[in-house]
């Protein structure tokens, strides 16, 4: 393999190679390594503004924590899961790759999360901008002694940001 095709653990990896195939990008070796390369880029970029932002990574998080959330999925797509209002909270989907068969973006106000998120699990929603997500490969939660409204705008400058990356990061993969 190569140097950060290496690095990545099986499930990373084996979610590499289906985006590959969904996206018809050619499945060679070079295209994996500049896939994993990418990969390692976005991650370095979401622990640096979670670290930044000063919110704490979770294996798992109760579908009641009130907090608002940033989940990265194995797939590569950003789920903003804003801090709950009543039983609702407002959710951004958002898939930042090559990846033909989910829509770019996805918002809905009126979020219902249908069960506990955990990493290495699909985040299920009873109402949302989509049914199911990917697995979930990084959740990291707000602090919470930070207000309600402030959670929301740090959440979408992070979002934003991490957006911004990512699609940054997917220029540099030359795909022939």
């Amino acid at each position: 393999m190569g140097e950060y095709l290496d690095k990545l653990s099986d499930k990373v990896r084996v979610h590499l190679l289906q985006l590959v195939k969904s996206a018809g990008i050619p499945d060679d070796p070079e295209t994996l390594e500049q896939m994993a390369r990418g990969w390692d880029e976005k991650m370095e970029s979401f622990r640096n503004l979670v670290m930044e932002k000063g919110m704490e990574e979770l294996e798992s998080m109760d579908k009641d924590d009130s907090r608002g959330a940033l989940l990265i999925t194995y797939s590569g797509s950003i789920l903003t899961i804003g801090p709950m209002e009543e039983q609702f909270r407002n959710v951004e989907y958002s898939s930042i790759g090559m990846r033909t068969d989910v829509p770019e973006t996805a918002q809905e106000e009126k979020s219902e999360i249908k069960e506990d998120i955990a990493i290495d699990e699909p985040v299920y929603f009873l109402s949302g901008p989509i049914h199911q997500s990917s697995p979930i490969y990084r959740i990291a939660v707000m602090n919470e002694s930070i207000e309600k409204e402030e959670q929301e705008e740090l959440l979408a400058e992070i979002t934003k940001v991490l957006s911004e990356d990512f699609v940054e990061v997917n220029k540099t993969i030359i795909i022939e």
